[in-house]
């Protein structure tokens, strides 16, 4: 079962937005942040979380799992890496925690870098 929604055609979203689009509180998107490490949308100069696509269909997909499929946040969190993706899709051989936090830290320094531009 997936959810489908149509996306305004943006490189990024405001938690509001994401909110919207998800039929969920922001107050549900920051708590999520807190728990699950690969949820983590970029922060604007001023501090506005700004999300993509894929962040909004990563919440769309832990949505689903929470709410339809009955997954607890633990549950959630072992089948997802820190990138939003099932971990044996990225490290076959199990190197996933080895590298987790040097990919983290370039992710969010490309996005402040795209946030720049």
């Amino acid at each position: 079962m997936s959810i489908s929604v149509d996306f305004p055609d943006k490189l990024y979203y405001k938690i509001g937005e994401v909110a919207q689009l998800a039929d969920l509180k922001t107050s549900v998107l920051r708590f999520w942040e807190t728990e699950f490490e690969f949820l983590s949308p970029v922060k604007s100069p001023t501090g506005q979380r700004l999300y993509t696509k894929q962040d909004v269909e990563l919440i769309l997909e832990i949505k689903r799992l929470l709410y339809s499929e009955k997954f607890t946040l633990e549950g959630v969190r072992k089948r997802y890496s820190p990138r939003g993706r099932p971990l044996a899709s990225i490290f076959p051989g199990g190197a996933a925690s080895d590298h987790l936090g040097l990919l983290r830290e370039i992710r969010n320094e490309l996005q402040a870098l795209r946030c720049q531009l």
